[in-house]
C-alpha cells in the first residue's frame, strides 16, 4: 500500500510517498480503508522536529485522524461490521491507504457526514468545544478571543463560542480575508494580531476590560501579548504552538489580575474521557440543524502531502486541510 512518512526531520520535502506492507488487524482491532486523513499542525511540528509532547521515531508516518470504511475485523470485535463508515484516531500512521486501530477508537459516522467532513469535526471540533467549555470554563456572557480564527480549530471556536452563550467573540487573524471569513462565521469583531498594539485594540473592543477567555495556539511573543488582553480572573487556554517558538511568562503578569493559563491536549481526552462521544454528538447535532458550518480549506492527494504541509505551514488555509489516499491511484 501507499503511505507517506519521513526518515529524517526537516522541510516538507522530507515527506516520502512510498510503498509499505499492508497492516492486518489483531484481536480487538479493525482494518480501515482510509478515504480522508486530517492534516494538523501537530504533523508539521513532528516533521520539523520541533518540541512535541510525544516522540516521533523515524521512519515516522504522521496522521492522527482518519475516516473511511471498515474492511476487516479482528477476533473478538463486536458492535462494528465490515462496510461501516467510521472515524478513527490511530494517533500516528494515518497518512496511508489502510490503517489498523483498536475497535474502541473507531466511531461510526452518522449518515450524511462525509469522510473529509469527519476529519474536520472530530479533532478540530472537539478541540474548539472542549478548550472553551472544559478548560476555559465558558459561562454565558463571557467575552472570547480566538487566535487563528480562520483556521481549522479557530473557525469552529468562533461558532461554538457563540452557540455556547459567549457575549462577544473577537477573532484574531493575519489578513483582511481571514478576518472577514471569521466575521462571516459569527465573530463580533476582529483584529490583526501581527500588528503592534493589537492587545490594546482588544481591550478597546471590550470597554477596556479585556476578554474572559483567550484561545492561544501561536506561542512565542504572541502568547505574551495575548496575556495583556485578558480581563481580571480571565483564562488563557494554550492548545498549540504554531510558531514553534517558546513562550516565557512573568508570573507577576498572572498574579495581580488572577489570570489562569491552562494547557489543553485533545489526545489526552481520547485516553481518559470515555464521555467524549457525547460532545461529538453535540457538535454533529449543530451541523445537522444548520447552526454549525463545516469548512474544508483544502484537499490534496496523499502523494502531495508535502504540498499540503506547505499550505498549512504557510497559513494559506481557511478551514480543515485533508489528504485523500485514493485520488491519485
Amino acid at each position: 500500500m501507499k503511505t507517506v512518512r519521513f526518515h529524517e526531520t526537516g522541510e516538507p520535502g522530507v515527506l516520502r510517498y512510498e510503498d509499505v506492507p499492508e497492516p492486518f488487524p489483531g484481536p480487538g482491532q479493525v482494518k480501515i480503508r482510509v478515504e480522508a486523513v486530517g492534516v494538523n499542525f501537530s504533523d508539521v511540528l513532528r516533521r520539523r522536529g520541533d518540541d512535541y509532547p510525544e516522540a516521533s521515531p523515524t521512519p515516522f508516518t504522521p496522521g492522527s485522524e482518519v475516516a473511511g470504511t471498515i474492511i476487516e475485523l479482528g477476533e473478538g470485535v463486536a458492535g462494528l461490521a465490515v462496510g461501516d463508515a467510521v472515524y478513527a484516531v490511530p494517533r500516528t500512521g494515518g497518512y496511508a491507504q489502510y490503517v489498523v486501530v483498536d475497535a474502541a477508537m473507531a466511531v461510526p459516522l452518522p449518515e450524511g457526514i462525509a469522510a473529509a467532513e469527519a476529519t474536520s469535526l472530530v479533532i478540530q471540533g472537539l478541540t474548539a468545544l472542549l478548550s472553551l467549555r472544559d478548560a476555559g470554563r465558558l459561562s454565558p456572557g463571557d467575552t472570547v478571543l480566538v487566535e487563528a480564527a480562520a483556521g481549522g480549530v479557530g473557525a469552529y471556536a468562533v461558532q461554538l463560542a457563540k452557540l455556547s452563550g459567549a457575549g462577544k467573540v473577537i477573532a484574531a487573524a493575519s489578513t483582511p480575508e481571514k478576518r472577514a471569513f471569521a466575521e462571516s462565521l459569527g465573530a463580533d469583531a476582529s483584529v490583526d494580531y501581527t500588528e503592534e498594539g493589537w492587545p490594546e485594540r482588544v481591550r478597546e473592543l471590550t470597554g477596556g476590560r479585556g476578554v474572559d477567555i483567550a484561545l492561544e495556539m501561536v506561542g512565542g511573543n504572541i502568547l505574551g501579548e495575548a496575556l495583556r488582553a485578558i480581563a481580571p480572573f480571565g483564562r488563557m487556554v494554550v492548545y498549540g504552538q504554531a510558531s514553534g517558538e517558546r513562550a516565557f511568562i512573568n508570573p507577576q503578569e498572572l498574579t495581580v489580575d488572577n489570570i489562569s493559563v491552562i494547557g489543553f491536549y485533545i489526545a489526552g481526552y481520547f485516553k481518559l474521557r470515555p464521555d467524549l462521544i457525547n460532545a461529538l454528538h453535540e457538535i454533529i447535532g449543530h451541523v445537522r440543524d444548520g447552526r454549525l458550518s463545516i469548512n474544508i480549506g483544502g484537499r490534496f492527494p496523499l502523494s502531495r502531502a508535502a504540498d499540503a504541509h506547505r499550505f498549512v505551514e504557510g497559513r494559506q488555509s481557511s478551514g480543515k486541510v485533508v489528504l485523500e489516499p485514493w485520488v491519485d491511484v
